[in-house]
């Protein structure tokens, strides 16, 4: 059986000392062996950002793909060979910007992948520009008058789009980190885990101290039902989406791949794929 040391390769990530990305490799490595995966059974793919480097440092299969479209690349994967764990990661630049479509759709699509996006409130490879998720007065090079926008709720829109495995952690607590991105795989259907990732560069207001003080876990709540939809929502909004832990789980709503009508169980990857004369002679004709 595979243990964590088997996830790891020999590239050396290349994140700033201190990033919290690097909390999130390690959980991903650790869930992925807590699992009994082997890494021939797993597929991590990234997109463009700090997160997009992740798909090149786990002993995996693994794409780096472009901006915004880790989403499709990874369930054209899980479509191909339902065999295989998909984990899709991404900042949140990349998933609630300009890969946002993707990520509503594939939220309410249900495809059985996992996705881990790295949330630090600011555009990092691009040297601090303000994200989707930073707060209202955020100053960056992008908004040197501080930001006007309202600040993306990703989860809040999650659960609008019928997601049915919804959490949240900090990229400190690897324990519960860990534990969450196992339940993720093993939960049948689209999971979206929202990791806060401080830039310990760029942003200099969400950092690792600012989260311990205003991050409210959910073991705080031992009444709270994460079956509840109507709960998770309001649990959200309570704590201005600063909650850590299973937020949301439906169990009861079918994976797409379950769904699709003669969608077979072996894998694309492993099926006889050439066909007769007669059989191209038929498509051919159907041309003519």
């Amino acid at each position: 059986m595979a243990t964590f040391k088997d996830f790891r390769n020999n590239v050396k990530p290349n994140w700033c000392p201190g990033c919290g990305d690097f909390s999130i490799q390690a959980a991903i490595q650790r869930a992925a062996a807590n699992r009994g995966l082997e890494p021939e059974q797993l597929a991590v793919i990234s997109g463009i950002g700090c997160s997009g480097r992740i798909s090149g440092y786990i002993q995996a299969y693994g794409l780096h793909g472009i901006h915004g479209r880790a989403l499709p690349i990874a369930q054209g994967v899980k479509l191909a060979n339902r065999d295989l764990t998909v984990i899709a990661s991404g900042g949140d630049g990349d998933g609630f910007a300009i890969g946002m479509g993707h990520t509503i759709h594939a939220i309410r699509r249900n495809i059985n992948i996992t996705y881990v996006v790295m949330d630090n409130q600011i555009y990092g490879l691009t040297k601090g520009q303000t994200s989707p998720r930073s707060a209202e007065g955020f100053v960056t090079k992008s908004t040197p008058e501080g930001a006007i926008e309202s600040t993306l709720s990703p989860l809040e829109l999650a659960l609008s789009a019928g997601a049915t495995f919804v959490a949240q952690s900090f990229s400190s607590d690897i324990k519960q980190l860990t534990a969450l991105i196992e339940e993720g795989i093993k939960h049948e259907g689209f999971s979206i885990i929202n990791v806060f990732s401080p830039c310990v560069t760029f942003n200099k207001v969400n950092t690792y101290e600012w989260f311990k003080e205003n991050i409210v876990s959910l073991d705080s709540f031992p009444e709270y039902d994460s079956t509840n939809r109507i709960s998770a929502m309001t649990k959200l909004m309570e704590t201005n989406g600063l909650v850590t832990g299973l937020i949301y789980q439906d169990k009861s709503r079918k994976c797409y791949e379950d769904q699709i009508s003669g969608f077979r169980d072996t894998p694309l990857a492993h099926q006889e794929l050439q066909i007769t004369e007669e059989q191209f002679d038929n498509l051919v004709a159907e041309f003519k």
